[in-house]
């Protein structure tokens, strides 16, 4: 039994070579890094096709089981249904299904069987067209849901992630008919709850596909693995209609820390935007942006530390993640050379002979303690950078200082002091917090 194209002509185009040459203009060169897991929109092509495209191009090329999770606009659902079908006919040929996991699917979500909900779908089956042209090997396992609990739906990704043939699809648009600069906002702040692998205040009406997402973001924080940016837009640059708009992303699955992924594949372009900056500050060039990654348009937080001969010559950065990184690494390499208080402003010259490194800062994590001597027990040396706030005093040592000060008293006492404290100073109102860094290096 084969699942007719309903949202062909409509969604995307009916004629296959018409449909075959505007999914090959959504072509884009081989990623860095190929995933297992995307989240993209289920618009019409005009509008989000792109952007969709461009998720699927970034899973595995020989995935052989591709699971779509989506939501369920026409007909009212509680849990999930997964459907009977043999296949999905699409204008480009038939997609197989694969419906040897529907019983396992059933072990972890209130899933039933019902082909109905299927009929009138658009939110999988405009993914199809895509599938067949990127993964033209790989079978479906489409699963709509409706009022369903998302941790069925991470527990149902953990349990088939462990196969490496399987790749999942979380099919979602964003906001839906606020203005432009509202949807903007809204959208932004779902973006950032994606990429920091937060739930909390993560509604509904943020996104239609919310419980697949949430799914994927559950997921991916028990096993410590990255959302990363591939894009975020809204149907305004499609239409140029911005009173009433819906808004697109797509996130792929990074098995690893998002600041690991930015070194591993971005570095050499790191240490550029801060050269390039440096020079705009000495009036001899530009910082470029224009041309860079959409993981650098995700809040991050940097340190820039110039050195000069292998002795400090300026070091500038953000504790806390509040802006783009990529303004982030601008103004604070900007900042390092022009406008730390210790240090006169950099020369040409020194320009010329300076060492630039980048550390980027992990979400700080507060620490609980009731005396100093559990707070120290808390730090690892030579891991974990350390600040500290009590009031209006604050102070933060990069993890790179305890090369000078490897005893955890010593520390912790110098750092005291740099917040303007006395070296013994505690408080039950003194608040501490740890992190990590990744450290770039030129």
């Amino acid at each position: 039994m084969k699942k007719r194209a309903s949202a062909a002509g409509t969604f995307y185009p009916s004629e296959k070579h018409e449909l075959e040459q505007l999914i090959e203009s959504f072509r884009i060169k081989e990623p860095e890094y190929y995933s297992r897991a995307v989240i993209i929109p289920h618009a019409g092509y005009v509008y989000s096709g792109k952007l969709a495209a461009k998720g699927i191009q970034q899973l595995k090329k020989d995935a052989k089981n591709v699971f779509i999770f989506a939501p369920a606009h026409y007909e009212r659902i509680f849990g999930c249904t997964v459907c009977d079908y043999d296949a999905f006919e699409t204008p480009l040929g038939d997609i197989e299904v694969n419906k040897e996991f529907n019983g396992e699917i059933a072990k972890f979500c209130d899933c039933n069987a019902g082909n109905f909900v299927f009929e009138k779908e658009h939110s999988i089956e405009v993914q199809l067209p895509l599938i067949k042209t990127f993964l033209p090997d790989a079978k479906i396992i489409p699963v709509l849901y409706g009022c369903e609990n998302f941790k069925n739906l991470a527990e149902t990704i953990e349990n088939f992630y462990e196969n490496e043939d399987n790749v999942f699809i979380i099919s979602s648009d964003l906001s839906h008919f606020y203005p432009e600069k509202e949807a903007y906002k809204i959208d932004n702040y779902t973006a950032k709850l994606i990429e920091e692998n937060n739930l909390s205040n993560f509604e509904q009406e943020q996104a239609c596909g919310a419980v697949g997402i949430c799914g994927l973001v559950e997921f991916a924080k028990k096993k410590n693995f990255s959302l990363i940016r591939a894009g975020l837009t809204n149907s305004a640059a499609a239409t140029g209609d911005s009173s009433r708009v819906v808004g697109y992303g797509s996130w792929f699955l990074y098995e690893g820390e998002k600041n690991n992924y930015i070194k591993k594949y971005y570095s050499d372009f790191v240490k550029k935007v801060c050269k390039d900056s440096i020079l705009s500050g000495l009036q001899l060039g530009h910082a470029d942006l224009n041309n860079y990654e959409c993981v650098f348009e995700e809040y991050g937080a940097s340190f820039v530390t110039l050195e000069l001969d292998g002795i400090l010559r300026g070091c500038i950065g953000s504790i806390i993640a509040h802006r783009p990184l990529i303004q982030d690494l601008i103004k604070n390499a900007h900042a390092a050379a022009f406008s730390d208080p210790r240090f006169p402003a950099l020369t040409l010259n020194e320009y010329n002979k300076i060492s630039i490194s980048v550390s980027l800062l992990s979400k700080p994590e507060r620490l609980e303690f009731d005396d100093e001597q559990e707070l120290l027990n808390e730090l690892v040396p030579a891991i974990d950078g350390l600040i500290i706030r009590d009031g209006n005093y604050q102070s933060v040592f990069l993890p790179d200082v305890w090369e000078q000060l490897p005893d955890k008293k010593e520390f912790l006492e110098q750092l005291k002091l740099k917040a303007g404290l006395e070296k013994d100073y505690f408080s039950e109102s003194l608040e501490a917090f740890k992190f990590k860094t990744t450290k770039i290096i030129q």
